[in-house]
């Protein structure tokens, strides 16, 4: 029978073997952006420090709703300093060792008010988790499509140059066949080397595309993309303005505000103090009890008390003034998202449907003119290059109207991502 221990280690190089196997297929499995947007979530620093100002609060909120502390005093009262009994801590009635207790005794409205104010720190701090969330989806979603774009950018660059190598070759046999013209084949190096500077450019714009997303994921930035979700269907908009991560947020900011007040009205109840103290003295003499109890005397509680509670409430006030008006420009600029996006998916659609053929049978109609000797090369490169801008022009609506969708598909975050339970 085989010993436990080989065993174990034939099982344990059998899955490193297959991890190996595993491991470059999972690396080069195309990101999609679903996928992106979830590392770079699982990855994110500061929705840990979020999660942890939260937990810090809700720590606090426990503490804070206790009483205080007691305090331990000890004492030597009324020692002689001259005379025959000086230094004498038995000899005098009057000298005592005391040892005291005394505890503080906020009422329970206060001590629950103090905890509530904890409390809304611990929800303020998650409304503005959700809020980071909700803006690094987003930004992640727009590395995600800007490198789309710039990736299609490159290889539309890349075919238009395949195809203005086959020009210049088709102009110079022709020049040395006596059949084309110097200027004709001047023309076409002219137009390839335009392209082949503007896909330096287009290289280097992909290059920071990919570095920007690779940020955010941590994967290898020559990891290639994925196709994208249908981003023709209707993101779902908000159904609510305050289930807005932004409109939480100051809910969360103005609940910690009226918990504040809360705490201030509670000040207006002095907190009370008992205290008991036991006193030896000589042999010879009682030892004594003392007990007392301590008010505070709010003499000047107009001046003082009242005018913090008048300040937190006043704080209340101008939170909810601009929760309210940062409400109402939220709402405006989501739906001028939506409209802007559905116009965009309009303009795709006419781009598609008009200018596009129009412009490939223009592209067809130059080079058959100039085959046919009709034309010269230069309508054949103009019709090209307004081609080549047409297409360009199609990618940066692509991506303007895919940024809208982004914008609004990631309106509300999963609040739940990374949250340790």
């Amino acid at each position: 029978m085989e010993h436990p221990s080989l065993f174990l280690a034939r099982a344990v190089l059998a899955l490193a073997g297959l991890l190996v196997l595993v491991t470059p297929a999972a690396a080069d499995e195309p990101l999609s952006l679903s996928a992106a947007v979830s590392a770079a979530v699982a990855r994110s620093r500061s929705l840990d420090a979020s999660a942890a100002a939260a937990q810090g609060a809700r720590e606090m909120a426990v503490a804070a709703a206790q009483r205080p502390d007691p305090v331990l005093r000890l004492s030597l009262d009324n020692l002689p300093v001259n005379g025959p009994e000086r230094f004498s801590t038995t000899r005098d009635f009057m000298t005592m060792r005391s040892i005291g207790l005394m505890q503080t005794l906020p009422n329970a409205d206060k001590r629950r008010a103090r905890g509530e104010r904890f409390e809304r720190e611990a929800e303020a701090a998650l409304s503005e988790r959700a809020q980071r969330v909700a803006l690094l989806q987003t930004e992640v979603a727009q590395a995600w499509l800007e490198r789309r774009m710039q990736e299609q950018r490159w290889a539309l660059l890349q075919a238009q140059i395949t195809e203005a190598r086959v020009l210049v070759q088709t102009t110079e046999a022709a020049l040395r066949g006596g059949r084309g013209s110097t200027a004709d084949a001047f023309s076409a190096r002219e137009a390839l080397a335009q392209l082949e500077q503007g896909l330096i450019g287009a290289q280097a714009e992909r290059a920071n595309a990919r570095l920007t997303l690779a940020r955010f994921t941590g994967g290898p930035p020559e990891q290639q993309l994925a196709d994208p979700p249908p981003m023709r269907s209707n993101p779902a908009p908000a159904d609510h303005a305050d289930r807005l991560p932004d409109i939480s947020a100051l809910q969360a900011r103005e609940a910690v505000a009226r918990a504040e007040a809360e705490v201030a009205r509670q000040e207006l109840k002095p907190d009370w103090s008992a205290e008991i103290m036991f006193s030896q003295r000589g042999s010879q003499f009682s030892n004594m009890v003392s007990i007392g109890v301590s008010v505070p005397l709010q003499w000047d509680k107009p001046q003082r008390q009242q005018r913090e509670l008048a300040a937190r409430l006043t704080r209340v006030n101008e939170l909810e003034a601009e929760r309210e008006e940062q409400t109402r420009e939220r709402v405006l600029q989501v739906q001028r998202w939506q409209q802007a996006w559905r116009s965009g998916l309009e303009r795709l659609t006419f781009l598609d449907a008009q200018r596009q053929p129009l412009a490939a049978q223009r592209v067809d109609a130059a080079l058959a003119a100039y085959r046919g000797g009709r034309e010269g090369l230069g309508t054949v490169l103009q019709a090209r290059r307004d081609a080549l801008n047409l297409a360009l022009e199609r990618l940066a609506l692509e991506r303007e109207t895919a940024g809208l969708w982004a914008q609004l598909e990631y309106l509300i975050p999963d609040t739940t991502a990374g949250v340790t339970p």
